[in-house]
């Protein structure tokens, strides 16, 4: 795979000096006042000979700090960051692991992308953390590229239904109070990482060789189980489409509060009741956020650069489900976006939209646009033999555009240089024609 290229999107958050084996983490989380208690154990190897471990925590208080057991650890904090000082340098590839215990009312960070992280929701909490809302509810070395393994405990109010990252593995009560402990194998980048929590009744399922379940608040049962019936035959679809769908389960969740967009995390989507109408209108979304488990989750970025990989794909998902599903062709989405980006503004790169578009719709469509052409250009068989190729080889792992556009001159027995820098590195809208 390409080296990431430089940090320049969020260069305050995260760092290559060291990367994180596993995290894990235990959450004392009380509903009622916001409050919450935890320690988190990160196990890390340097990259570098490192001075201090900088870890990223936001509007939370780091009250005392382990490194690899010892319990006298200097350290200082500001308002994004944590430092740890060991007493002598860590060399170049040493593991070394610190244990922080902290606490606070968790809220999210403002960001130029709105307000990002742990969040309140009327009766519970979400996670919303792209790309840089992680650090507002643990410790953690905040780049996309850094994934790692996890553990994550959390004890709250008996009466609610906690979904976090993992598989749960255990669930109990005491005290008016309930734990919930779940596991995660498969390397996942912090912005994945997430905790819900509400009084959710959870159902499950099992589709085309997946298990899946939806939580959902039970005044809108009917609504929920009527609008997400589809994504047993989205699993099935997408996976002839794309290869085997990457992780465990899925799992979504619909919280009773209003969301103005659907959140995306490791193996798992989050929706609004406003996601919910009883009539299926979110439909495309439903699709969308599924397909993140395949580009974004299991094939995650090396660096924001290209996020075009991530969203691109799974617009074009969205139109691939709708030719799959009886609805119009991928074509017929294609050339509809394409004409609308013909008078668009003509000032975004594809390949580097710069942090302040990188969620611009343009991203999305003129990226999904670009896939079409592709499949025009090669062909079916090679174009869908190529995505399943993609996902393969790079299952949880990191890539760059770079590593697409060399396997799709392989796969087409072509250069296909020119057609690249048409669509990633220049302004001008190319033809769909390929």
């Amino acid at each position: 795979m390409t080296d990431a290229p430089p940090h320049s999107y969020l260069p305050r958050s995260g760092t290559h000096d060291y990367s994180v084996l596993s995290y894990d983490l235990d959450l004392n989380y009380r509903v009622a006042t916001n409050r919450l208690d935890a320690t988190a154990v990160i196990r890390g190897r340097a990259t570098v000979e490192l001075r201090a471990v900088v870890l990223d925590l936001v509007h939370l208080k780091a009250k005392r700090v382990r490194l690899d057991g010892q319990k006298r650890v200097r350290f200082s904090q500001n308002a994004t960051h944590l430092r740890v000082l060991p007493g002598s340098p860590i060399p170049a590839g040493a593991e070394f692991t610190v244990e922080v215990a902290y606490d606070g009312s968790p809220a999210p960070r403002r960001t130029r992308w709105g307000s990002l992280g742990w969040e309140e929701l009327t009766d519970g909490a979400i996670v919303a953390a792209q790309p840089s809302g992680a650090p507002t509810w643990f410790p953690c070395n905040d780049r996309p590229s850094d994934k790692a393994a996890y553990r994550i405990r959390v004890t709250t109010e008996q009466a609610y239904t906690v979904v976090a990252t993992g598989e749960p593995t255990s669930h109990s009560v005491g005290g008016g109070r309930g734990t919930w402990v779940f596991e995660r194998e498969e390397p996942t980048a912090t912005y994945l990482a997430a905790v819900q929590i509400g009084r959710y009744t959870l159902e499950r399922r099992h589709t085309a060789g997946v298990e899946w379940a939806v939580a959902y608040p039970p005044a809108l049962a009917r609504r929920v189980l009527h609008d997400f019936e589809p994504v047993g035959r989205m699993l099935e679809s997408f996976q002839e489409l794309f290869g085997p769908y990457p992780f465990p389960s899925y799992t979504v969740v619909v919280t009773e509060d209003p969301l103005e967009i659907p959140l995306e995390s490791q193996a798992m989507a989050t929706f609004g009741s406003t996601h919910a109408d009883g009539r299926g209108g979110s439909e495309r979304l439903i699709a969308h956020e599924l397909a993140h488990q395949w580009f974004g989750n299991s094939v995650g970025l090396a660096s924001w650069h290209d996020i075009w990989l991530n969203e691109g794909f799974a617009c074009y998902a969205e139109w691939l489900w709708s030719e799959a599903s009886g609805g119009l062709s991928a074509a017929t989405h294609a050339r509809a976006h394409h004409a609308r980006l013909r008078i668009a503004p003509k000032d975004l790169l594809l390949g580097d939209p710069g942090p302040d578009a990188m969620f611009d719709d343009r991203v999305y469509k003129r990226g999904a646009c670009l896939l079409h052409a592709l499949r025009n250009r090669i062909g079916d068989e090679r174009f869908f033999g190529l995505l399943r190729e993609w996902t393969r080889i790079h299952r949880f792992g990191t890539v760059t555009s770079a590593d697409f556009e060399a396997l799709a001159e392989r796969v087409a027995e072509e250069p296909l240089g020119t057609f690249f820098d048409e669509w990633l590195r220049q302004t001008r809208l190319p033809s769909l024609s390929g």
